[in-house]
């Protein structure tokens, strides 16, 4: 499960609390607990058993954040960056040192919502009678396994048979048989929420009438290929899209499930996406689940939804737009390299404009002007439609904007988010709204390209001695692996779970202008 966001392990724990409360045992097993294990163990199990070497690491809840400014000046590399938005805070690992008073309060403040919902749910799932010095524990670890029995944060103290023979013993069996986990699956292969729910529920149906989840996880692109910062596959526009878009014309898929894991990435690529996930809801009813995140972009197509549900340890908003490059024709003089842009039009000010997107000259004040209007507008776009996948004024919209980050609980408390809820209780309300009984079966998309698709999709990827190599061109792709290779250096190499969210930014470059991205790398611990 240390793949699995804090959402993600909540939806898991809730599922197992689920059997618990029908009265069977349930009992967990752990050579370490962390925060997020914690989490699942309390809500679902039990009985708790803890390695005799182990320890429990409940230390509190941060994130931690990383800032590239310093590498950035010593490569030479200037940042141009605008934002709309103040809480926004995206340009920030570029721009500056630290994070913004108004990005530290918005994280700050996400970030107490999780933490009140964590605390809730350890301390009402353990049930120690002594609530109070339970959640004053969950915050001073690590702890040896003989405090966190003491402490009540587990029950024994044994190995992974011994945990077993109790569990035999609580359910008055002989026989133990494994259903999940202990198969021949690859290990380096992480299992997702929707994988877990393919595992537990295991109906599935073509043909007939039934509910299709549609997994969207990842930065946002218009398509999802390998990123050149590193990160996953991503929601990429054509490949989702083409998805949607069959959905839409199924007719025995009387209700989609969207389930949104994602930081953001690309604005074109959301707006393309939302106005496809608006067509399908007019066909059927767009049940969206959140994850860990629905954070910008990610919102962006979450707001699409005719209802949305998401947990209390959610991620929610960053409604904000940020554009902009890194220059670097200052970094290739210093090694000889001089770039040197002719335009049409001899006026220096429309040289300058003409290659405002090239990243070997910085912009000039007319041209961030001239940027930022366009921004705006993105901005403008973005919060029209939210309201009108949400159903409301723009000005009930606008107080939760401006790059403000909300836990699920708090999003909810704005009209963000309809209901509470995971994986399973979107799929409850999809067939509620499509009038569907209770054994309809679900269907997971897995979208498989076919042999014409990817031979359509094929000329996308450049070869290295194509036309892109010549003049000013060769220079900038240069310049962009310069770049990737600082960036990855910075973020990716020490905290390579990052990828996600640092691929993110991929689009700027490939030339798109506009970002809705998360503020900063957001890993929770």
């Amino acid at each position: 499960m240390a793949r699995l966001s804090f959402a993600g392990v909540q939806e898991v724990g809730r599922l197992l609390g689920a059997v618990r409360k029908a009265g069977k045992p349930v009992v967990c097993h752990a050579d370490e607990y962390n925060n997020g294990t914690m989490l699942l163990a309390a809500a679902g199990c039990s009985k708790l058993w803890l390695s005799p070497a182990g320890q429990v690491d409940t230390v509190g809840i941060a994130a931690q954040l990383l800032f590239a400014k310093g590498l950035l000046d010593k490569l030479n590399i200037s940042a141009d960056y605008l934002q709309v938005g103040k809480f926004k805070g995206a340009s920030e690992p570029f721009t500056r040192e630290s994070a913004s008073p108004e990005a530290r309060a918005s994280l700050q403040g996400a970030l107490g919502g999780v933490r009140a919902a964590w605390i809730a749910t350890i301390v009402e799932g353990r049930r120690s009678g002594d609530d109070k010095g339970l959640e004053a524990a969950l915050e001073n670890g690590p702890y040896s396994p003989a405090e966190a029995v003491e402490l009540g944060l587990v029950d024994a103290i044994g190995d992974l048979g011994e945990a077993r023979s109790d569990a035999e013993a609580l359910a008055g069996v002989e026989q133990t048989v494994a259903r999940f986990g202990g198969s021949g699956r690859d290990a380096s292969v992480p299992r997702g929420l929707v994988d877990i729910y393919r595992s537990l529920s295991g109906a599935s149906a073509v043909g007939e009438p039934h509910v299709t989840i549609v997994p969207a996880a990842g930065s946002i692109a218009m398509s999802s290929g390998a990123s050149p910062l590193g990160g996953s596959d991503g929601i990429g526009e054509r490949e989702l899209g083409r998805v949607i878009a069959r959905l839409a014309n199924d007719k025995s898929t009387k209700a989609v499930v969207l389930r949104i894991d994602s930081p953001g990435g690309s604005a074109l690529a959301s707006d393309l996406l939302w106005k496809r996930l608006m067509k399908l809801r007019e066909e059927k009813p767009l049940v969206v689940s959140i994850g860990g995140m629905a954070a910008s972009g990610g919102y962006y197509l979450a707001c699409a939804g005719t209802k949305i549900l998401a947990e209390e340890t959610s991620i929610i908003g960053s409604i904000g737009v940020v554009g902009g490059k890194l220059a670097v024709g200052h970094a290739l003089a210093s090694v000889g390299v001089h770039a040197e842009t002719v335009a049409a039009n001899p006026d220096p000010l429309r040289a300058n404009r003409a290659a405002y997107m090239s990243m070997l000259t910085p912009w000039d004040d007319a041209t961030r002007a001239r940027v930022l209007t366009s921004i705006q507008s993105i901005y403008d776009l973005f919060l029209e439609r939210i309201a009108a996948g949400r159903g409301v004024a723009v000005e009930t919209i606008s107080p939760s904007a401006e790059g403000r980050l909300f836990s699920g609980a708090q999003a909810k408390q704005r009209g963000l988010v309809d209901e509470m809820g995971g994986l399973d209780e979107a799929v409850r309300v999809a067939l509620d709204l499509a009038k569907l009984p209770g054994g309809t079966p679900v269907e997971i998309e897995r979208d498989d390209m076919s042999f014409l698709d990817m031979l359509a999709a094929s000329d996308v990827d450049e070869d290295d001695s194509g036309d892109a190599h010549r003049g000013v061109d060769a220079l900038q792709t240069h310049a962009r692996r310069v770049v990737v290779d600082a960036l990855a250096s910075a973020w990716l190499v020490p905290l390579p779970e990052l990828g996600t969210f640092v691929g993110s930014f991929a689009p700027l470059l490939s030339g798109e202008r506009a970002l809705a991205a998360l503020p900063f790398a957001v890993v929770l611990r």
